[in-house]
């Protein structure tokens, strides 16, 4: 039976352990990337009431479960802070749950019925916006991300 693939040598062995050493976020003498703070302050809310709920995703996970940064913030302070984001190109979707029910509730015809908003307040055509609209940059430093929430009903 032939072998594929190669052992690591010995040479090697030292660059993959630095590797996982410092995606691991260990570090061998250099620092790893710092992590920043996003906050997302939702304008344009129609009430108080329930929460805001924010994930911050990358290109695979927008608009789909799976987001690696979320959180949640009573409507009544206006912003979710997201701490530790490694730096790199998200996109914010934020939601209203009026009724506090975690879900986006929708009407019989799926249309929305409580607040939701993208970054950049991305455009809508039929449906959510392209991630490109929406993605904004995140540095290693404190951030301000504005979205204005709209409503359908």
């Amino acid at each position: 039976m032939e072998r594929r693939g190669r052992a690591i040598a010995p040479r090697g062995r030292g660059l993959f352990r630095a590797a996982v050493l410092a995606a691991a976020g260990i570090g061998l003498g250099a620092g790893a990337a710092h992590a920043g703070q996003v906050e997302v302050t939702a304008s344009a809310l129609r009430n108080t009431q329930g929460m805001l709920l924010v994930a911050l995703c990358n290109r695979e996970t927008f608009t789909r479960a799976g987001c690696a940064h979320t959180g949640s913030a009573p409507a009544s302070e206006g912003r979710v802070v997201l701490p530790d984001v490694p730096p790199g190109i998200y996109a914010a979707q934020v939601f209203h749950d009026e009724n506090g029910n975690t879900d986006l509730d929708r009407s019989l015809l799926g249309r929305p019925q409580e607040g939701f908003g993208f970054s950049n307040d991305a455009p809508m055509r039929f449906g959510p916006p392209d991630f490109d609209d929406a993605a904004i940059r995140v540095p290693d430093t404190n951030v301000r991300v504005p979205v204005t929430i709209r409503y359908f009903e």
